[in-house]
């Protein structure tokens, strides 16, 4: 059975002119317009689509990639604004509705928020900026060390929330960062910890410090030297962000060499 909002690879059964009919199972038929480059098909070829509902609520389909597929989160920008709701552009034809009872404050046209993907009562694909409704302070299934997917959402006293692949918060502390980070921004990340309340710290540093780390910083300093004849305007009294941005490490890191 289809699932909205998802990819699925779907068998050709009739070829057109303006493009080909996608079997989509349980007697339904997908049309999936020619786009230019794409390659000619046949019958009996397999085509990985995203699958959702046009204008119209038809089913359809498109081999492009949106912004954000059945219950992500992503930063989208507001298109338009009606007495209906908000609607913004996920990188398909059809924008996505965001109903003012899922908005969690007023939108306007030209305005980012971050949006989470889900599918209403009516069987609906549709958006909703009450990012807290959905993602809770929850650890279930990570672990310590863990390499992750961050959506930056939030600036707060002490650091910078993110959403961890899509499913739960996180917290970046402000004296831990070495780098510039913003809003809407996807980046790696790791599981710093996860605390007695199930609340997960987070870095942007691998934990630990490897050989091969090490190694690849004392490369990347000697390379530096070479290109400077020598010198560089690097101490161990220069600032955290200025030896990031050198060399992707911490000060405190570097310093253990």
């Amino acid at each position: 059975m289809l699932s909205l909002g998802r990819f699925h690879s779907l068998p050709v059964i009739d070829t057109r002119a303006n493009g080909v009919v996608l079997d989509g199972g349980q007697s339904q038929q997908i049309f999936l317009p020619r786009q230019e480059g794409q390659a000619a098909h046949r019958a009996g070829d397999c085509i990985r689509v995203f699958v959702y509902l046009d204008a119209e609520g038809r089913l359809a389909a498109t081999t492009k990639q949106p912004l954000a597929e059945m219950g992500q989160v992503a930063w989208l920008q507001v298109v338009d604004v009606n007495q209906m709701g908000a609607f913004v552009d996920w990188g398909l034809p059809k924008d996505l509705f965001i109903p003012f009872a899922e908005q969690q404050h007023t939108l306007r046209k030209g305005d980012h928020t971050l949006v989470k993907v889900y599918l209403d009562n009516q069987n609906r694909i549709a958006g909703s900026t009450r990012i807290d409704h959905w993602i809770k302070d929850d650890a279930s299934g990570l672990k310590a060390g863990e390499k992750v997917s961050l959506l930056i959402a939030e600036k707060t006293e002490l650091g910078f929330k993110a959403v961890i692949n899509h499913q739960c918060w996180g917290l970046l502390y402000s004296n831990e960062l070495f780098q510039r980070i913003h809003k809407g921004q996807v980046i790696d990340g790791y599981v710093k910890q996860i605390r007695a309340d199930m609340k997960v710290d987070l870095t942007l540093n691998r934990p630990g410090f490897s050989r091969d780390k090490i190694d690849a910083v004392g490369q990347q300093i000697l390379s530096q030297l070479e290109a400077h004849e020598g010198s560089l305007p690097l101490t161990d009294k220069s600032p955290p962000d200025a030896i990031y941005a050198a060399f992707g490490v911490s000060k405190r890191c570097s310093s253990r060499r």
